[in-house]
């Protein structure tokens, strides 16, 4: 089974999230033993922002690499965790809320579009949005 930097790239809807944890020097995360979780945004939810956004930050990397770290958390959350659980510590420092709804799971406003993507070091779960906070702004 591959990394989660691996995995990310084999799955061929992570291009943004990708370049963008590059920029922000955060592949050795990626790749390291871990567990991490990744809620990952996919292209689109990228697509979502702001005109200008994401060239903005791809010029503000202490910025970015927060973004970024927000998106991750320790250990490997699964949808048996998802169930379990309304908050996650992220590498960043804060943490996300996580919500079980009728339609599957919400962290923080973001939805879930598909759990439980495994690969060595952790999971990756897909969401439709980049995840911001007033923090950021």
């Amino acid at each position: 089974m591959a990394d989660l930097f691996e995995t990310a790239t084999n799955a061929g809807n992570f291009h943004t999230l990708i370049q963008a944890a590059e920029a922000a020097e955060l592949i050795d995360t990626f790749k390291s033993p871990g567990p991490f979780t990744i809620f990952a945004p996919n292209d689109d939810a990228f697509a979502k922002l702001p005109q200008g956004t994401l060239d903005e930050l791809l010029q503000d990397i202490p910025k970015l690499k927060k973004i970024v770290a927000y998106h991750v958390t320790f250990g490997d959350v699964r949808t048996d965790d998802l169930i379990e659980i309304d908050e996650a510590q992220t590498l960043e420092g804060s943490v996300v809320a996580i919500e079980s709804t009728d339609n599957g799971f919400k962290i923080n406003d973001a939805n879930v579009l598909k759990t439980d993507i495994l690969a060595d070091n952790g999971t990756i779960n897909v969401i439709d949005e980049v995840l911001m906070t007033a923090m950021f702004a």
